[in-house]
């Protein structure tokens, strides 16, 4: 009934290619690795349907415990009898237009059908059993954090301690229970957490009281009800080598229709006895936590008003952007066209965490499921994910948020940037408190307090090492990474006409920890603070994880030198003219990029020296992406060409896999057959039944770098811009037919259509910018 309300509404202003971009399946899963995603707002679900059993795993963005993992919410199992999935036909879609997932199965004349959506605008998540004759349902609340879990080698990955814990490390158990006719449940953080830890081993405990915590107090959770559904005790099982309690809920009588809703909430408790008694039926943290749910409850809309409302956001959301390759030569098994595909079902995963709290993480977003289907070896729970839950790798971040400019989704920008502007003061103390000079200073391998991750801080520290650094050899000196954050949150302003003036203070304090850092190291080691030029002398620095102990990392000088260059063409009303004079002289001091020969050509070096090459990494080309300084129609494009190709380095490290944005370099030269070659392989089905659950790769599946840097591959490929010029098809080959609508600087649109080789121009808003088109195929 809700589906046929809703007809007319779901045929506005549908794209016609979008549909052939659902996925679809005709037998059941075998495990939660074939899973599907599904989600909205700032939920995730894994569905599936495995055994008879209609299941999904529930994660949220922000539920950090005690260790810093990022915790599911649970496991919801939905059993129907007579059971439509256990024999006969089966299909499950994953509708894109409308995000939602839809499973039916036909046993005879029964068929039943189970829609499970997420309200984009409420922590909500609804499930509705539709059937052609009476079923009894019986749904299950399942947690494998009924007990306490020691954590053990390399489980630890999942937190903040990772190989380094200090002592025994526990996952606590969880508050489960029946409340009247619901299952409610929640964790809460115990009053130690690593935060504590970092502080006491970083020398921050003089400035602790003045440090932001996101771990202190935190305690989420939820409920689940089902229409006409009743307690029906608990039962204990196993999942993959994991022991699960599940509290089960049955209907009162068989039904036609049945209906589930489970509703998340987040709180912090600001009572200092809300730690005691946390089991307690009345203690002080559950009382307030349930107070704050029910608040919640008392404002849901109903049903079909909150359907419509996440209906017409997600038609939005495809509306304002899409590629399409090969649309009217749909094959799944062609790669250029799962590359067209599966660049939505990235985009759609991006899309469920648009209102988040906390950014997408790049090791498995809110997609993460039982790691033993990742590795055989990692036989833990499904709280597993490499590289942590609460550490933020700012190099693999960045490219879960670029393609968010062009496809012109700068509201889902909002939780990364909202990240970094939290953790601000705690990076101006860091330079207080360490060196006694000013600026934000962000390492990598960064909390989300702010502080390096312990394990990579290292506990095996000299005495007398400057404890404002990183002992790491991979990490050390690499600063870097928070400027392509504050580039995206000037551009902001060019795409989208945004007020960036509650980021200024962010950026600039970024760029003054440069300034007065380098001059603070230099005045160390003699008397002058610049060199002979005027420069600043960026030593030591890092280019990238690669080039360790660099003197003049290109890829620092070019993000310095391209966001004050930003900063400065601002409109006048951002920055005062004293601000304006600070940020020109800033650029004055930023030396010259170096250059080197290789293979007879010169090509850009990747710092004036270096001591050891420690990963894989080609920041030598960081000037082309992320900063803009070479690429097509700019000057020195032949230069920038000759590194791609003959840098000895450049080529042995290229790769599609992961992280690696070889694709994008490609693309940003017009080197048109390699960054086909690499972005299909980026974005060509990966191999899980979902096509989209790319990796591990270097870090976790899915791996949401890898489909990033293959999403921001193929935007560069249709679309980059110099100056005012949009030069269209820049690095497209020719034998490729596409539908591609892309957002340029100065809030312009483009929607192009290219068939046979031949380009249309269909739409430029403003129609005024259509003079700035340049097609260049």
């Amino acid at each position: 009934m809700l589906f046929l309300l809703l007809l007319p509404f779901l045929s506005q202003a549908q794209s016609p290619e979008l549909a052939t971009n659902n996925i679809t399946w005709t037998s059941t899963s075998k495990n939660a690795g074939e899973s599907m995603p599904c989600g909205g707002g700032d939920i995730g679900l894994n569905v599936w349907a495995e055994n008879g059993d209609v299941l999904f795993y529930i994660a949220r963005s922000g539920t950090f415990d005690e260790n810093n993992s990022l915790l599911k919410l649970g496991r919801v199992r939905l059993h129907l009898t007579p059971n439509p999935f256990k024999q006969g036909t089966f299909k499950q879609e994953l509708a894109l237009q409308t995000g939602d997932v839809t499973l039916t199965g036909t046993v005879g004349k029964t068929t039943a059908r189970v829609h499970v959506w997420v309200d984009v605008f409420r922590p909500v998540v609804h499930l509705e059993v539709n059937s052609s004759e009476k079923l009894m349902a019986t749904a299950s609340y399942e947690s494998w954090r009924f007990q306490d879990r020691v954590l053990k080698g390399k489980e630890n990955n999942q937190n903040s301690y990772k190989w380094a814990p200090q002592g025994e490390v526990k996952t606590r158990h969880d508050s489960i229970g029946f409340r009247g006719h619901t299952v409610e449940f929640f964790h809460q953080n115990q009053p130690q957490t690593v935060f504590d830890v970092a502080v006491q081993q970083q020398g921050l405990a003089a400035v602790k009281g003045q440090l932001y915590n996101p771990l202190q107090n935190l305690i989420f959770g939820g409920m689940l009800w089902g229409e006409n559904m009743l307690p029906a005790g608990t039962t204990d099982g196993q999942y993959l080598r994991t022991p699960y309690r599940g509290w089960q809920l049955k209907s009162r009588t068989a039904a036609r229709n049945h209906s589930l809703t489970l509703v998340l909430h987040t709180a912090y408790e600001n009572s200092e006895q809300g730690h005691l008694g946390l089991l307690a039926i009345n203690s002080p943290a559950r009382v307030q936590w349930q107070a704050g749910l029910q608040k919640l409850l008392a404002t849901l809309p109903n049903q079909l008003a909150a359907r419509r409302r996440t209906v017409a956001w997600w038609r939005n959301y495809w509306n304002r952007s899409f590629i399409h390759i090969q649309p009217d030569k749909a094959a799944a098994k062609a790669p250029e066209w799962q590359a067209g595909r599966n660049y939505q079902l990235m985009r759609y995963m991006l899309g469920c965490d648009a209102f988040g709290q906390w950014p997408t993480k790049f090791n498995g977003g809110l997609f993460t499921y039982d790691p033993v289907l990742t590795d055989s070896t990692l036989k833990f729970t499904p709280d597993f994910r490499n590289w942590g839950g609460g550490t933020h790798t700012a190099q693999n971040q960045r490219l879960v948020y670029w393609p968010m400019l062009k496809s012109g989704d700068t509201e889902l920008l909002k939780p990364q940037f909202d990240f970094y502007l939290r953790l601000l003061k705690n990076a101006e103390l860091r330079s207080q408190t360490y060196w006694h000079h000013g600026g934000a200073s962000f390492t990598e391998q960064l909390e989300n307090f702010g502080l390096p991750n312990p394990a990579e801080y290292n506990w095996k520290r000299p005495a007398d090492f400057d404890n404002g650094l990183e002992y790491n050899a991979w990490l050390e000196y690499e600063w870097d990474t928070v400027l392509e954050f504050c580039l995206m949150m000037l551009e902001t302003e060019r795409y989208a006409g945004r007020d960036v003036a509650a980021y200024l203070p962010f950026v600039e304090s970024c760029l003054v920890f440069f300034d007065e850092h380098y001059q603070y190291l230099a005045r160390q080691r003699g008397a002058k603070a610049l060199d002979g030029a005027g420069h600043l002398v960026l030593y030591p620095g890092s280019g990238a994880e690669t080039y360790k102990m660099a003197y003049n990392s290109t890829a620092t000088i070019a993000g310095l030198r391209t966001v004050l260059t930003r900063l400065l063409e601002l409109p006048p009303r951002y920055g005062t003219p004293a601000q304006r004079q600070k940020w020109t002289t800033m650029l004055g001091r930023i030396p010259a990029i170096s250059f080197r020969e290789s293979q007879g050509r010169p090509t850009i070096a990747p710092a004036k020296s270096w001591e050891r090459i420690n990963n894989t990494e080609s920041p030598q080309l960081y000037p082309v992406f992320p900063w803009a300084l070479y690429g097509v129609g700019k000057p020195g494009l032949d230069t920038a060409r000759n590194t791609y190709l003959y840098d000895a380095d450049v080529q042995k490290f290229r790769s599609h896999v992961g992280w690696k944005q070889h694709n994008i370099f490609a693309a940003r030269l017009g080197l048109t057959d390699e960054a086909a070659e690499l972005t299909v392989k980026k974005l060509q089905d990966s191999g899980r039944r979902f096509p989209a659950f790319w990796g591990p790769g270097y870090d976790w599946a899915p791996d949401h770098n890898w489909g990033g840097s293959g999403m921001i591959g193929l935007q560069e490929m249709l679309l980059q811009t110099e100056g005012r010029k949009i030069i269209l098809l820049p690095a497209w080959p020719k034998t490729w037919d596409v539908h591609f609508k892309l957002h340029a600087p100065y809030q312009t649109t483009v929607e192009v259509v290219v068939k046979d080789g031949k380009a249309q121009v269909l739409h430029v808003w403003p129609e005024a910018r259509r003079a700035d088109v340049i097609v260049m195929n």
